[in-house]
């Protein structure tokens, strides 16, 4: 219904935003990502979605047509409404996210507050095929790095360093580099650590 709005900021805060277009001022809920990807100039664009529910009309905004792909399939799935979606998409960037369905990586879709383990699995069995059609990622270079970093960060952890921060290491060293091998990206991380 409305797809996307074009005007004035007026308020900018880390779960809402509003937009005023034409004298009318529209209450966006944002995600942290989005709200990370705004700019402060006055005028801006930003897409839209409109969720109609008996007793609410909630407009949520997102900075790109990627962002909100993402929450639109998030919500078709069962269990998982509007608040944790938005709830997702501020704690996982959307790339992160098509990446983790994609993978199958449980671990990280877990990893969002208020997702449990059957949640996450529901999420990835419901989601996987339409993110890897939508998306045309190849699902073999997926799981391949998946399963390297889950094995560079197993074995990073048994040298005593925390996962959080190993974490952090050896996705950017992956980001850099995809086609490393797990011991190559253990050596790198090392050097990082």
């Amino acid at each position: 219904m409305i797809t996307h709005l074009n005007g004035k900021l007026v308020e900018k805060a880390p779960t809402h935003a509003i937009v005023e277009c034409g004298g009318v001022g529209y209450f966006l809920n944002i995600s942290l990502h989005t709200f990370s990807q705004l700019s402060s100039d006055e005028n801006i664009k930003i897409y839209t979605h409109l969720l109609i529910r008996e007793d609410a009309h909630t407009l949520y905004g997102f900075a790109g047509k990627a962002e909100r792909e993402i929450f639109k399939l998030l919500i078709s799935v069962s269990g998982i409404g509007a608040s944790t979606a938005r709830t997702m998409l501020s704690s996982l960037s959307p790339e992160q996210i098509k990446n983790a369905i994609a993978g199958g990586d449980v671990a990280t879709i877990q990893g969002v507050k208020g997702i449990g383990a059957k949640t996450a699995q529901r999420v990835i069995v419901d989601l996987k095929d339409k993110i890897l059609k939508v998306y045309d990622i190849d699902e073999v270079s997926v799981s391949q790095n998946n399963t390297g970093k889950e094995e560079a960060l197993s074995a990073l952890e048994v040298l005593g360093f925390t996962r959080r921060l190993a974490e952090k290491v050896v996705d950017k060293i992956i980001s850099q580099d995809s086609s490393l091998s797990v011991e190559n990206i253990i050596k790198q991380a090392l050097k990082n650590l």
